[in-house]
């Protein structure tokens, strides 16, 4: 059985850790980049097009589905809130 964000990742999903830099700079899963929750909206240019698809973290999880919310709405079509980082494949 694959694991469907592994399968995301592998096929070139954008990684969006949504912790704060700090938190970012600490520790963070390879490859992604860090774009704070609180400035997900104003940031969206860093993310590609709406059919990027997109994998979300931060520390449990709580972060990242809200960010995830956010950016369904601002019509990304692919957004997946892999929950916290020790969550993600292969950490």
């Amino acid at each position: 059985m694959t694991d469907p964000i592994e399968d995301l990742i592998k096929a070139g999903a954008k990684i969006v850790d949504v912790r704060s830099p700090e938190e970012f700079e600490d520790e963070h899963y390879e490859g992604a980049i860090n774009i704070p929750v609180n400035e997900i909206q104003a940031r969206t240019g860093e993310l590609g097009g709406p059919n990027t698809p997109l994998v979300l973290y931060c520390a449990t999880g709580s972060r990242s589905a809200f960010a995830a919310r956010l950016l369904s709405m601002a019509g990304y079509k692919t957004v997946v809130n892999a929950g916290g980082l020790y969550d993600m494949p292969g950490y």
